[in-house]
């Protein structure tokens, strides 16, 4: 099970987000703009974010930007989530320091692929500083 900060600002994109992830008995905070995104994430530390890119306040790119820079949040594994399927986009939100990228309407069998890879990385980069 992990933690998951969950940033979307759409309901029904929201809803059944986290009824797939809690489904998948991850642990799942929600969000809805980026302000409230890097603040939920100082304070949970959670061990994945999921970030939509189209966000009122503070949009994805600048609150990923914003949580690649901060020390506290910085190796946070982050996965795009957005509506905007243009390479560019993904080469943008990739820039902005993004680890995985995902586009709407969402496959929850690719999202949850990228998702467990992630965690899994993250678990061996855990062990291997433990190890140090």
């Amino acid at each position: 099970m992990a933690a998951i900060l969950l940033v979307e600002d759409e309901p029904s994109n929201r809803d059944i987000i986290v009824y797939w992830l809690t489904r998948e008995g991850h642990q799942v905070s929600v969000a809805i703009d980026g302000v409230q995104a890097v603040t939920m994430a100082r304070k949970l530390h959670p061990d994945l974010i999921v970030m939509d890119l189209g966000l009122p306040i503070l949009n994805g790119w600048q609150a990923i930007q914003r949580l690649k820079t901060l020390p506290d949040t910085h190796s946070i594994p982050i996965i795009a989530l957005t509506a905007y399927v243009m390479s560019e986009e993904r080469e943008l939100a990739m820039a902005a320091g993004c680890d995985e990228y995902e586009t709407k309407p969402v496959d929850f069998s690719s999202l949850l692929e990228k998702l467990n890879m992630l965690l899994a990385r993250t678990q061996v980069n855990k062990s291997d500083s433990q190890d140090a």
